[in-house]
């Protein structure tokens, strides 16, 4: 359920600045306003801009629009490419764009957050503070703070604080007004005291703020991320010994996840995990581990990205089989290009990976997805996009569920079957009810399920 807060807050509002509107800086801006703050959004793609301040975000993300258009409406946000009038519009900056992996390394590419603090510094008016949002290796704030220091405006007296983000897409909105916890990287109270001002109305519902250190408010997330991507790789692991043994992984997961001290959250085994966080946040992890001379510390974490990457490779494989190794000339149908539902987000996209593996070896290969197909399209242009799930399944030799949107939860195998030249269907998220599809004739296969 899409998060909303009460717009009506008690008190003058504060003035906000966000830098970067990507996927984490449009959300954060609409939030913000929307707890009653001002707001203003700045990006240096004057088309992005233009979109935003007609409600349209950059992403799909549920509810996002409309919360737009309606703080929009107030006069409480607007979006603009001008970083003059950002400075001079707001005392408090959240910086959340991009930190993409390095072209060639492990390691996070900060181009964009020193070019944010370039361009923002040397505009900044006395008493303001500049937050860190994006995800960072341990020790950029303190080099933030340097910078910001130097290029700011002579007798200026500019902070620095991080607040790192724990969105997950398709919640991105009630994780903003209503996360499990926030946390704050502050050098002094009066930092502490406007963060507090800022989230106020959150707090005030009783979410926990955690207060530390600049290096502890950016491990909080890196650590985070690691520890899901373990708990991720660790049931696929396991998945990989039920396939050899027979055992089923799924009943596995449920049992251990009885285990309070384990809890089943992301035990849940398939294809893996993509999109544009916990692969590169893992990677850039390892990495700030070895310029730390730690390697050895994460070493783990390489590990937990092959098992990943394994995943992909045994479901080209599973499909392979199930094609007869006849895969030059079959038509195969893959339902989900996202890397999970609710999203139109396909960066690292197993479903993708796997779709474009057979697509390599001869077979053609057509993708469904209810949010996400421009996005493929654009990355994938060598594979088809049928409009339809019936346009995609029809006349295929093997259907391959790789995103778990209802849709395809839901569908009818004995409608489908009508559609398909060869009932065959690979289930890359656990998620069918395979009895319903063999029941309908389906040969089907799936990741650490017995068959």
């Amino acid at each position: 359920m899409v998060g909303r807060v009460n717009s009506t807050v008690k008190g003058a509002s504060l003035r906000l600045g966000v830098i970067g509107t990507g996927y984490l800086g449009a959300v954060h801006a609409a939030c913000m306003a929307d707890l009653g703050h001002e707001v203003i959004g700045l990006d240096t793609d004057q088309e992005r801009v233009n979109s935003l301040n007609r409600g349209v975000a950059p992403i799909y993300e549920p509810g996002l629009d409309d919360l737009l258009k309606k703080t929009l409406a107030t006069g409480r946000l607007r979006f603009t490419s001008d970083v003059v009038e950002t400075a001079k519009g707001a005392d408090i900056h959240f910086i959340c764009v991009g930190t993409p992996q390095k072209e060639g390394s492990n390691a996070a590419d900060l181009t964009y957050v020193w070019s944010a603090v370039e361009h923002l510094s040397p505009h900044l008016s006395d008493g303001a503070l500049v937050v860190g949002k994006s995800t960072v290796p341990v020790g950029t704030a303190e080099e933030v703070a340097k910078r910001v220091a130097q290029l700011s405006p002579p007798g200026t007296n500019v902070e620095v604080a991080w607040n790192p983000e724990f969105l997950r897409e398709g919640f991105a909105i009630a994780d903003t007004v209503s996360p499990d916890r926030l946390v704050i990287g502050v050098r002094s109270t009066e930092a502490e005291k406007r963060l507090r001002e800022v989230y106020r109305v959150i707090l005030e519902k009783g979410t926990p703020m955690v207060v530390t250190d600049f290096a502890t408010a950016e491990l909080v997330k890196v650590a985070a991320n690691a520890f899901l991507a373990t708990k991720i790789s660790f049931i696929n692991a396991m998945a990989e010994i039920c396939e050899v043994t027979g055992a089923n992984v799924t009943e596995l997961a449920n049992a251990i996840g009885q285990d309070p001290r384990i809890g089943s959250r992301f035990l849940r085994a398939g294809i893996g995990f993509g999109g544009g966080c916990l692969p590169k946040d893992i990677r850039a992890f390892m990495a700030r581990a070895e310029e730390l001379g730690l390697a050895e510390s994460l070493a783990f974490l390489t590990e937990v990205d092959a098992i990943n990457q394994r995943r992909r490779d045994t479901a080209t494989k599973y499909v392979t089989d199930m094609l007869e190794n006849r895969v030059e000339g079959s038509v195969v149908a893959v339902l989900g290009a996202a890397f999970k539902p609710d999203s139109d987000d396909v960066r690292d996209s197993p479903a993708l990976f796997v779709a474009d593996k057979l697509r390599a070896r001869g077979a053609t290969v057509r993708v469904h997805d209810p949010r996400a197909q421009h996005n493929a399209k654009r990355n994938y242009p060598q594979l088809e996009y049928p409009p339809s799930v019936e346009e995609t399944v029809v006349g295929a030799d093997i259907v391959l569920h790789m995103t778990e949107w209802a849709e395809y939860r839901n569908l009818n195998p004995t409608e489908i079957s009508k559609l398909v030249r060869h009932k065959r269907i690979f289930d890359g998220r656990n998620e069918l009810d395979l009895k319903q599809w063999q029941s309908a004739g389906w040969a089907t296969k799936s990741l650490g399920r017995p068959q």
